[in-house]
């Protein structure tokens, strides 16, 4: 598979230096423009800061781009129509010239193309509230799955059922690890009110695990669960009530498929006054950072070697 990088990514890349894979859903369909473009280049900033690479993933007229240069980015955040890409239609829009920004799910698939090993996110997809009559549950889950990539979030977006999240990785074999706490992050929250099945408490642990699970010939990667800085976090008792009349107001007007999670990010940015999207990037860069941190501690460790 041929896609285009950066020479920025190229040569770190090929010199063995750490990288860190970046999503664009967040520029496409996450905010508006200017800020989208202002927040990704902070983003970008933040993992160059911390000591790695950043790569932003998308796909621009038929090619994959792993790496976008300022141009690219700026040309993304003003695009309209842009395809919001998951396993399932990631080579038709490749195939067809077509445009579109990549989920979790397929910024790993990239990322692993790609041999980048560590991608910041803010909160990946899950199991939908009331999936047990429409089964909407997230491709992430299965791409975490299979795919050997370290995924850094702030843990699954709260609009979501997380308990049933977690049950789904934990079928899937996903490990799901906390940073430095005992509770389950829940995006805009520090706490979910679960415990997390694993927590680890550095970098370099958390790299190691990595390693370790291909050591052991299993699949699929890992989920750091990072979360909120305090002084930015939405305690669980306020944001709750305003997730509640968001998702009230989607199924009233029955919202469907991909559209239920742009519709309640916007309804939930409306009802806190804006503060859910200041949350939201202050969790996405605390990700990155976090993420430069591992794929620094990933390099200096040996590959496993293919069987």
């Amino acid at each position: 598979m041929q896609f285009e990088t950066t020479v920025e990514v190229r040569e770190a890349l090929a010199n063995n230096q750490p990288v860190v894979a970046l999503e664009s859903t967040i520029i496409t369909h996450g905010m508006p423009y200017p800020q989208n473009l202002e927040t990704a280049r902070m983003v970008e900033d933040d993992v160059r800061a911390a000591g790695a690479v950043p790569a932003t993933i998308a796909v621009l007229n038929g090619t994959l781009h792993i790496g976008l240069t300022d141009a690219q980015l700026e040309d993304l955040a003003q695009a309209k129509n842009v395809a919001k890409l998951s396993r399932a239609d990631m080579a038709v829009c490749i195939a067809t010239g077509g445009t579109g920004a990549t989920t979790v799910a397929a910024t790993m698939i990239a990322a692993h193309l790609a041999g980048i090993e560590v991608f910041a996110t803010g909160g990946i997809g899950g199991v939908h509230r009331g999936a047990e009559s429409s089964m909407d549950i997230s491709a992430d889950l299965q791409e975490l799955a299979q795919t050997p990539v370290t995924v850094i979030c702030a843990g699954a977006k709260a609009i979501l059922d997380i308990p049933r999240t977690l049950e789904v990785l934990e079928t899937l074999g996903v490990p799901v690890i906390s940073y430095g706490q005992d509770a389950l992050p829940a995006f805009w929250s520090r706490d979910s009110g679960l415990a997390s099945p694993l927590r680890l408490d550095a970098p370099a642990d958390m790299a190691r695990a990595l390693r370790t699970r291909a050591d052991l010939g299993l699949a699929g990667g890992q989920l750091i669960a990072n979360p909120v800085p305090e002084a930015d976090e939405i305690p669980r008792d306020v944001i709750d009530p305003i997730i509640a009349q968001a998702l009230n107001e989607a199924e009233a007007q029955k919202i469907q498929a991909k559209a239920v999670t742009p519709f309640l990010l916007q309804r939930i940015f409306e009802l806190t006054d804006g503060r859910s999207l200041a949350t939201n990037i202050a969790l996405v860069r605390n990700n990155a950072r976090l993420a430069a941190k591992i794929a620094q501690e990933l390099v200096a460790l040996p590959k496993t070697s293919s069987k």
